[in-house]
């Protein structure tokens, strides 16, 4: 099993909208990084669990936990021709970007970017990097248990 924060706008989904879907399930869509696209369709597994972050807010941070709940499949908004998200190169033979799905498991209390870089034994979190601005990114098993323990109060 593997361990990741995925960022969403709160504008976009939020933790209480994925709640809130049917399944509480959505795909993971419109990412348009290579190396966090090749996260998604190289690594992740469908079980390995997710900090579910909400970004470009007021207050950005952990707002809840998540899982991996499909394999990696073709994103379906590269071939809408009128969406943000269209890639004219891609193609249903050859598509370029890909998503998961992602249930939710639980809203946690928000743990902001601040609060996270208090603790040395996050210090190398790629979320506190400088310059990280990737959507998708690996979280080490020794930084999720200690955020899952120190602040949510059981080992997730």
């Amino acid at each position: 099993m593997r361990y990741w924060l995925m960022k969403s706008e709160p504008s976009e989904v939020s933790i209480d909208d994925l709640a809130a879907m049917p399944d509480q399930s959505v795909a993971w869509y419109g990412v348009r990084n290579y190396q966090a696209r090749n996260f998604m369709r190289d690594q992740m597994r469908v079980g390995d669990r997710v900090f579910f972050y909400h970004s470009s807010c007021e207050e950005p941070g952990i707002a809840g936990l998540a899982v991996v709940a499909s394999p990696a499949y073709p994103d379906e908004t590269q071939f809408e021709k009128e969406g943000k998200y269209f890639d004219p190169k891609a193609t249903r033979e050859n598509p370029r970007w890909f998503n998961v799905d992602v249930k939710f498991e639980r809203k946690t209390p928000l743990i902001g970017i601040g609060e996270l870089r208090k603790h040395p034994q996050l210090e190398k979190m790629r979320i506190l990097q400088k310059g990280n601005r990737l959507s998708i990114t690996p979280v080490d098993p020794s930084e999720w248990d200690y955020i899952t323990k120190k602040f949510l109060d059981r080992a997730d």
